[in-house]
Formats: structure tokens, C-alpha cells, sequence
């Protein structure tokens, strides 16, 4: 059994050196952009008084579903979804980053919400279900508080890369250079620090519904956004997250452009 795995790692580190891997990364870096930018869109009307959509990345989908050629456009979301999932797949076996199979599982999720939006079955709903279930197990409720304080984390290093600009690692070699190259490092923090923000609500949420042993008191992004909306000076703030998210989207096409190797 050691042979095989050697011998598959082997060819997952050949695999992961060839530039198809690169040109997979980069198209479902733009497909990550699209939804991104989709949500912050979402949130800025949310933020102005209209709630008629979800900012999530569900309801991302179902907006970008209603567009011309619609159905087209959400299919190439799940493909480059599923791209990103092979591409942080080889990572964890290559390399052994083992942060990017938390992000391989985000992006499948993203990937098989599209598909089911594509397919006419996906759903606007949030995670009351799923968190019900898991709150209905034996020691449900620390689990369900296990999973908020793990959002949480993943929120501040969110947060943290942004500010101390990690980010810059992503990208490659002189595409921080100049003004351009200025002008991605602005959208990157404020970008990373928006999301961790937004994903650190998430998770707060998370652990309210384990001390208040109430899957209702979880939700994804959208309810995260509607709690921002609800607090002093919550429009100003949603509206700030909502730029900030937006500017994540339009990283994530400058790093599909310069992704580094």
C-alpha cells in the first residue's frame, strides 16, 4: 500500500507542476471571482432597502440564473467550482496543505449548489436544516459550537490575511508592482478583511444556536449580512462589507490573471 500511495503521490506531483493545473486554477479562480462579486452585489441592495434577493452564494446563483443565457453561465460556475476542487485536492496530497481541503469542501459546496441551480433544484434556503441535524446527534450541541468557533477562526485568518497583506504570496512575482499592481493589494485587504468579517458573524452565529441549543439561531452569509443590517448604523456597515466582498471578486479575477506558482 505504500508503493501505491508513494506512486500516487508521485503522479499528483507531476500533475500539479503541469500547466493545466495552472489554467484550471484560473478558471475557477474566475468562477469564484463571478460569485464573489454577485454577492456583494447582492448585499450593497441589501443594504440600500431591497430584500428581494439572498446575498449568499446560492443566492448569487439563482441571480445570475435569471440573466441572459442564464443556465449557461451557472453551469460554467460549477465546472470552475469543480476545477478548484482538483486543484486544492492536489495541494493537500502535493504539498500537504491541509487548509486547502477546507477550501476544496467551500468550493464543492458552491460547485453542487450551481449544479442544482442549473438543474432548476436548487434551493434559496439556509442552513437551519443541516444544523438541526447535526444539533439532533449525540453531543449535537458542542459539536454545532465546535463548528462556530472553527468559522470564527477561519474568519480572523481571513481578517489577518488581509491585513498583513499574506495575500501577496498568490500572487505572482511583480503583479504587486506599479499602480496597478497597487490597486490589487487595496482590493485584497480590503477584500480578506471584509469576507472574514462577514464569515466571523457566520460563526458567531454558529455558537449562539449551540448555547441557545436552536439550529434557528444558525444561518450562512445571508443571514450573517441581515444580522449586520440590524445593528446600529447597520445600512453604513452592510454597505462597507458589501464593497468589501465585491473587492474580494475583482482579487480573485487580478489572482486568476497572476496566479503564482
Amino acid at each position: 500500500m505504500g508503493a501505491v500511495g508513494g506512486a500516487a503521490q508521485d503522479l499528483a506531483r507531476r500533475g500539479d507542476d503541469h500547466p493545466w493545473v495552472r489554467t484550471i486554477a484560473r478558471l475557477g479562480m474566475v468562477a469564484y471571482g463571478v460569485v464573489n462579486l454577485l454577492i456583494g452585489w447582492l448585499a450593497l441592495q441589501l443594504a440600500f432597502g431591497d430584500q428581494s434577493g439572498s446575498a449568499s452564494s446560492s443566492g448569487a446563483l439563482h441571480e445570475l440564473a435569471d440573466q441572459p443565457m442564464g443556465a449557461a453561465l451557472v453551469w460554467g460556475v460549477a465546472v470552475g467550482m469543480l476545477l478548484l476542487v482538483v486543484w486544492r485536492v492536489l495541494e493537500v496530497v502535493v504539498d500537504h496543505e491541509w487548509g486547502a481541503g477546507l477550501k476544496a469542501l467551500l468550493y464543492a459546496a458552491i460547485g453542487v449548489s450551481a449544479v442544482q441551480v442549473a438543474v432548476g433544484d436548487g434551493s434559496k434556503g439556509g442552513t437551519d436544516s443541516w444544523t438541526a441535524e447535526l444539533m439532533a446527534m449525540p453531543g449535537g450541541q458542542l459539536l454545532v459550537g465546535a463548528v462556530g468557533l472553527g468559522v470564527i477562526g477561519y474568519g480572523l485568518h481571513q481578517v489577518h490575511k488581509g491585513w498583513t497583506e499574506g495575500f501577496r504570496e498568490d500572487l505572482e512575482t511583480g503583479a504587486t508592482s506599479g499602480d496597478v499592481g497597487s490597486a490589487y493589494v487595496v482590493l485584497g485587504k480590503v477584500g480578506y478583511v471584509a469576507k472574514g468579517i462577514a464569515v466571523g458573524i457566520i460563526g458567531g452565529l454558529f455558537v449562539w444556536a449551540a448555547i441557545e441549543h436552536s439550529a434557528k439561531k444558525s444561518g450562512g452569509l445571508d443571514v450573517a449580512l441581515q444580522t449586520v443590517l440590524e445593528a446600529p448604523f447597520g445600512p453604513v456597515l452592510l454597505g462597507a462589507i458589501a464593497l468589501g466582498i465585491i473587492s474580494y471578486g475583482v482579487f480573485c479575477l487580478a489572482r486568476a490573471k497572476h496566479l503564482s506558482t
